[in-house]
């Protein structure tokens, strides 16, 4: 089951553990610590400026999606304990069914989740460098 996220305190910190865990999983090739100095922005100021979206199992949230200015996504993120279980593709096809155009930023190094953003219909635009972290990251992009 999908929901809009309410931004009560309870869901708010779910998400952000959800994020943090999921994000340090992914970024092995980011020091931990770049993450956990981003925590506070991405809970005060991200995911308040963002639509997001979760999906529940059993009242659970078990991953989300957040999408910023109508487009661009911002997050999309699966609890560890619940990745390999199609919930990314679900927030996915969610969100790609009330957007007409998506765009993405991801890390190149980061193999598995550029071949699951293709495997969904995105596509590569471009390639840069993150200032902040120096990492190569994509730019992708879905139309309907």
């Amino acid at each position: 089951m999908f929901k809009k996220l309410t931004m009560n305190e309870e869901e708010i910190n779910k998400v952000m553990e959800i994020w943090k865990n999921a994000t340090i999983k992914a970024h092995n090739f980011i020091p931990e610590e770049y993450w956990l100095n981003n925590y506070k922005d991405v809970k005060e100021k991200y995911i308040p400026m963002a639509e997001t979206y979760v999906y529940l199992e059993q009242g659970e949230i078990q991953g989300f999606i957040s999408v910023i200015g109508g487009e661009y996504i911002g997050a999309l993120f699966v609890d560890v304990e619940c990745q390999g279980n199609g919930i990314g593709t679900k927030l996915m096809d969610y969100v790609k069914d009330i957007y007409p155009m998506l765009t993405l930023a991801v890390y190149k190094e980061n193999y598995k989740s550029v071949e699951f953003y293709k495997k969904v219909g995105f596509i590569v635009e471009n390639e840069k460098i993150n200032e902040e972290t120096t990492g190569t990251e994509y730019t992708m992009r879905f139309h309907k």
